[in-house]
């Protein structure tokens, strides 16, 4: 069975005999494959943050020009993903996968021998151009390769990136903190091989995409039956949760080595080995929510992902330094469920916009990542280190506006009833 046919389980419209279990295993084949492009992607754009405690000894920076950096890579990142996810919407471009790792590529080579802040703030938006051709991309492939389980695929798909930011504070804290600067070179070696199976996705997108075509696959999309007002509040609550999210996370992912130096006086190397565990429970729990949000909704696993880790995030900034990790990894283990359910419910609300969705949720989490690490870094720098896990423990209380979303299987139930009549 050639790739093209695993566009047919997302259409419904499987042939007969074993064209369904081969449909399967060519797509469960291609989420492997963007899922570990994405470990790739996100490894080396972990590398950077992984990399802040000794770039800001070497170039004698503050908190402020750390969350510049962050700010820089975030934002180019953030800007371009809506809009690359428009335009392929509308003219689908396979091959622009292998393209995007090629400017996380360059990025990283460029880091690897810069000299300057403003070399480093270039590297950093490079890796962050990366980034914005990639996941919006990547995103349609997984639902195109999902047979129907958009949940399951968003998972996966996720899972991978998760684990890849995960890995790369521990290949910096291994390799790149005792070698310098000039090592990150090697790790061009991941993002040459990424390149490689990108390129071979591509061809199975371009076949399956053009198979869909002809068949008018687009139309098997079930809408919901909502008016345009009730969906346009539900994106905006959707977009005020990532705003919660993400500013959080934004609190351990570039200062949560800082934190633990300061507080508890551990090495780098202890301090990065916990930024792992953390990194390491939010790639486990992402896994989570996309299945159970395909069987129970995903309205129950937003609620539960953002409102329900509150009070682990209260309890931090007064926990010691065991059950600061324990408590960053249960942290990191819940709310990480969240974002493959927005993902997949933002998509089934606006039908027939995968890109431009994916592109804008990813785009405004890295964008709330970036102004969050630049905010809490100005922060940081006119109180303290303390006093921002203290404001931002309480955060998750937005989740309460998760109440105002819509049951979309209840309307989409309430539609076909509609259409029957």
């Amino acid at each position: 069975m050639t790739g093209g046919a695993a566009a047919a389980p997302a259409a419904s419209a499987v042939p007969a005999g074993e064209a369904p279990e081969a449909a399967a295993r060519t797509a469960f084949t291609i989420l492997t494959a963007i899922s570990v492009c994405h470990g790739l992607n996100d490894m080396l754009q972990s590398l950077l943050p992984a990399l802040y405690p000794l770039l800001k000894v070497s170039y004698r920076l503050d908190f402020g020009q750390v969350g510049l950096i962050t700010l820089t890579y975030q934002m180019t990142a953030s800007l371009l993903q809506p809009v690359i996810g428009l335009y392929t919407d509308k003219r689908p471009k396979p091959y622009s996968l292998p393209v995007g790792m090629g400017f996380t590529l360059i990025g990283l080579l460029l880091l690897s021998v810069s000299g300057t802040f403003a070399v480093l703030l270039t590297a950093a938006a490079l890796v962050g151009i990366g980034s914005s051709v990639f996941h919006p991309e990547s995103s349609r492939v997984a639902r195109l390769a999902s047979g129907g389980q958009h949940g399951l695929a968003q998972s996966l798909f996720q899972v991978g990136g998760n684990a890849g930011s995960a890995l790369g504070p521990l290949l910096a804290a291994f390799i790149v903190a005792p070698r310098g600067q000039g090592s990150i070179a090697w790790f061009s070696l991941g993002a040459m091989l990424g390149i490689a199976i990108l390129t071979k996705v591509g061809r199975w997108y371009k076949r399956t995409t053009a198979e869909a075509a002809r068949s008018r696959a687009g139309k098997a999309e079930t809408h919901h039956g909502l008016p345009a007002r009730r969906v346009v509040m539900a994106i905006l609550v959707l977009v005020a949760l990532i705003f919660s999210k993400y500013f959080y996370l934004a609190s351990l992912t570039s200062y949560y080595t800082f934190y633990l130096m300061a507080k508890f006086h551990v090495s780098v190397q202890s301090a990065q080995i916990h930024l792992f565990a953390f990194l390491g429970a939010v790639a486990a729990g992402t896994i989570i929510g996309g299945p159970v949000g395909d069987r129970f909704g995903r309205k129950y696993v937003i609620w539960c992902s953002i409102l329900g880790v509150l009070p682990f995030t209260l309890a931090l900034p007064f926990a010691n330094l065991f059950w600061t990790g324990v408590l960053s990894v249960v942290i990191g283990l819940i709310l990480a469920s969240a974002f493959s359910a927005i993902l997949v419910y933002a998509q089934d609300l606006v039908p027939g916009k995968v890109g431009m969705i994916a592109g804008v949720f990813f785009g405004f989490a890295f964008g709330m990542a970036g102004v969050g690490a630049a905010v809490l870094g100005q922060l940081a720098d006119a109180t303290s280190i303390y006093f921002v896990y203290k404001v931002c423990s309480f955060l998750p209380l937005i989740g309460l506006l998760t109440g105002f979303l819509p049951n979309l299987e209840h309307g989409r139930r309430r539609a076909a009833a509609a259409e029957a009549r």
